[in-house]
């Protein structure tokens, strides 16, 4: 089986779509990856390529056809919409010359956000006459309005629509949260070809630590320290990790570490130098392979999102890597996150936004006995082995794959 996946993200970008390509291949899938330029997060294009021109290379087994597009830069909204509109314009325009030579059975949308990176994939699909499927990360429009503070009600309807004729041309969409089922139906024509499609976390097979990550973990055993890891932007609603921090001064032997880095990385350092929270240590952002290493000596992981209520109904993909990792859990969250951390007992929950909850908990885990702690990690891989597990979440794609294009061949 051939595929072409559209993805305006990925490796040496680091997204969970990196880890499940492999896997594919691993089973016998052909894949082509048409994707744009790296410059996630830091909105630079990384060293080796330049933003203009297409450009082709090979990795892990594929054959990546990269487009032109605009980087998002940083802190600068019309760039990071520049960046989303070259990448949909580019796709468009250049994508059919692009993969003209490359023959493919399915064409398959790994749809972050902005979902309308998916509108390449409909021509695509269409003028080879092959099934389109779609894996939905956010709700669109709803993200827009949420995280982008957009009110405007003509362009939200404008979004909207786009979104109808996205999911309408899909012939199988997949949602990594169940709550998303619903949001998605009320914009398809066909609420039957949606299906609940997990995300997951494929440990690395690393053994080395670098000094740089070495010294990291020696500081993160030093104390009781909770760690969040990855993308540190408006989402994540980190203003309660502050204040979190600045009630926890008093505890001289509890640490909380950022590791990652966004859009927030100046407003943190300005608070945390502001208040003297000495508590709180920005580390910075390290590579997939160190955070085996990072997650392995915390106490707990801290994931935490905005008080809305798309994000009730989102799963951070975190929630799997820290499930797998095998560490207690301290959520912020409020919906499906919150539900499966509290159905496998692998840690404590308290609403999004509330940073007394936050530091009740934290001192709840802190005063609990090591079996205690190892306990509930031990309740978290076994959920993830059970749920997540990365061959048995790829197989079923496999699954997916193979009843859509054998569908269509029959027809």
């Amino acid at each position: 089986m051939r595929i072409l996946l559209l993805t305006q993200y990925y490796w040496p970008e680091n997204f969970l779509i990196n880890s499940l390509v492999p896997l594919l291949v691993a089973r016998g899938v052909e894949v082509t990856i048409l994707t744009g330029k790296p410059n996630y997060p830091d909105g630079l294009i990384f060293d080796g390529y330049r933003a203009g021109g297409q450009q082709i290379e090979k990795h892990d087994g594929t054959i990546i056809l990269r487009l032109p597009i605009v980087a998002r830069g940083r802190r600068s909204r019309v760039r990071l919409i520049l960046n989303y509109l070259s990448f949909i314009i580019s796709g468009v325009l250049l994508g059919p010359k692009l993969v003209e030579k490359h023959r493919y059975d399915l064409v398959f949308v790994y749809a972050t956000s902005p979902l309308l990176q998916a509108l390449p994939a409909i021509w695509l699909a269409r003028s080879r006459k092959v099934p389109l499927v779609v894996w939905v990360q956010d709700l669109w429009p709803e993200s827009l309005s949420a995280t982008g503070g957009i009110r405007n009600q003509f362009l939200l309807g404008a979004v909207a629509r786009s979104v109808r004729l996205i999911y309408r041309a899909c012939d199988r969409i997949l949602v990594q949260s169940r709550a998303f089922v619903a949001p998605v139906a009320a914009l398809t024509d066909d609420p039957s070809k949606i299906h609940y499609y997990p995300n997951f976390y494929k440990v690395s097979s690393e053994r080395r630590a670098g000094e740089r990550v070495t010294a990291l973990v020696k500081e993160i055993k030093t104390y009781f320290s909770v760690v969040f890891a990855g993308n540190l932007g408006h989402a994540q609603g980190l203003h309660i990790v502050v204040e979190a921090a600045r009630k926890l001064l008093p505890y001289q032997d509890i640490r909380i570490f950022l590791v990652g880095s966004g859009s927030l990385d100046d407003w943190l350092m300005h608070q945390r130098d502001a208040y003297g929270l000495s508590n709180l240590i920005m580390s910075g952002r390290y590579d997939a392979a160190d955070m085996n290493f990072i997650f392995d000596a915390a106490s707990a992981l801290l994931v935490s999102l905005r008080p809305a209520p798309i994000f009730a109904l989102t799963i951070p993909s975190k929630v799997q890597a820290y499930l797998a990792a095998g560490r207690p859990i301290l959520a912020a969250l409020d919906g499906e996150g919150a539900r499966i951390i509290q159905e496998a007992g692998a840690g404590l929950c308290s609403e999004a936004g509330n940073p007394k909850a936050l530091v009740d908990n934290v001192l709840r885990l802190a005063a609990l006995s090591p079996l205690e702690l190892k306990q509930m990690g031990q309740n978290g891989q076994r959920y993830f082995n059970k749920h997540f597990d990365p061959d048995a979440v790829a197989d079923e794609l496999v699954e997916h794959f193979t009843e859509l294009v054998s569908g269509r061949e029959k027809a």
